[in-house]
């Protein structure tokens, strides 16, 4: 348990972080560990971490506490899903599902399954819990955000997951003071680069009492900073590029090795 002055000394840190790294709604003051992560050529990952304190302090004695969902979604990007079906011995892909402006990373961490904070309705209307993102098909020349159960969306999921890029904490956030909070936020080594958008919706009384927004930075360094930057904006010169380093590569290979 940690001693009354160590979390007075952490409040404090986090109302003087949040003018540099931070942001401050109404009641809800909100900062990160850090606000950016460059990528080089040997990035794992990283742990940022989001620390929190609820302005309107304390709930009162008798009262319910407070819940806290934090969502952190990635650039957005579109994808295809395709179902594959075994025909003349062959798999083969027989339907498809695109999945426009999806978030590239997303994590969704809260103190506890965001089904027991509040109602479907306002859970959905929020985008509370990883279930209740949004995530916008294409279906033939129709668009939509079908049910969770949709086996596209389930399999899209999947795949998101094992990738690492989309992480599922239910007991992400940790409460070290009634009013005070921190999660950590894990950033895999195959994170894309851009602005990810960090938003905190705190609930009360089955009721969203309070949000905040904070924003980071991903992005690349040096020479691979050069290169990215290249590919996303100049693809024509970035595939120009590649190719006459091929065949560079391939001519002094031959020249190696020639046998006279």
């Amino acid at each position: 348990m940690r001693p009354p002055g160590a979390l007075i000394g952490l409040t404090l840190a986090v109302c003087m972080l949040a003018s540099a790294h931070g942001a401050q709604a109404s009641d809800l003051v909100l900062s990160l560990s850090k606000s950016r992560i460059t990528i080089a050529s040997s990035f794992t990952g990283d742990n940022i971490v989001l620390f929190g304190v609820i302005g309107a302090g304390a709930p009162a004695e008798g009262t319910q506490p407070y819940d806290v969902v934090v969502t952190v979604r990635g650039p957005n990007q579109s994808f295809v899903t395709w179902r594959k079906e075994r025909r003349f011995g062959l798999w083969m892909n027989v339907d498809g599902r695109s999945f426009l402006a999806a978030p590239s990373y997303l994590a969704v961490l809260s103190n506890r399954d965001p089904a027991l904070m509040a109602d479907a309705d306002t859970l959905r209307q929020e985008q509370a819990g990883f279930a209740n993102n949004r995530l916008l098909q294409r279906v033939g020349s129709d668009y939509a955000d079908v049910v969770p159960e949709d086996p596209f969306r389930q399999a899209f999921l999947r795949v998101k997951q094992a990738q690492g890029l989309y992480v599922e904490r239910p007991a992400g956030v940790e409460f070290i003071a009634p009013n005070v909070f921190r999660a950590v936020v894990p950033i895999p080594g195959t994170a894309p680069i851009g602005t990810y958008d960090v938003v905190v919706k705190v609930f009360r009384e089955r009721a969203l009492a309070s949000r905040g927004a904070l924003g980071l930075d991903v992005a690349k360094v040096d020479f691979e900073q050069t290169v990215a930057t290249t590919a996303q904006n100049q693809p024509w010169l970035y595939g120009l590029i590649t190719a006459l380093g091929a065949l560079a590569v391939g001519f002094i290979a031959n020249i190696a090795f020639r046998r006279d």
